[in-house]
C-alpha cells in the first residue's frame, strides 16, 4: 500500500482523470490518500481549538471518501496532487 499526504486530483499513468474530490476547508497536510487492493481512500481531518480565556472550544472536521479503481488501473499507476 502507498500513503501520501497530497491533494485531490487522481490520475492514472495513461493520463486518464479518475476523480476530482473537493476537500475545501482542509489544508493539504491534513489530507491522506491511500491506494491499496484496487481501492482509493481519501481521508482528511482537522481540529480547530479556540481559547477565549474563559472557555476553550474544539471543532472537528472529518472527511472520508473511498472508491474502487476502474478495471485495468493498478495501484501503482495512481498519482494524486493538490
Amino acid at each position: 500500500s502507498r500513503t501520501k499526504r497530497l491533494g485531490m486530483m487522481l490520475n492514472s499513468c495513461s493520463g486518464q482523470n479518475l476523480a476530482l474530490i473537493d476537500v475545501k476547508g482542509f489544508d493539504p497536510r491534513d489530507i491522506t490518500v491511500t491506494v491499496k487492493d484496487g481501492k482509493v481512500t481519501v481521508a482528511a481531518e482537522r481540529k480547530v481549538e479556540c481559547n477565549t480565556g474563559l472557555s476553550k472550544t474544539s471543532n472537528y472536521k472529518k472527511f472520508v471518501k473511498e472508491f474502487c479503481l476502474p478495471p485495468g488501473v493498478c495501484d501503482q499507476e495512481v498519482t494524486y496532487s493538490v
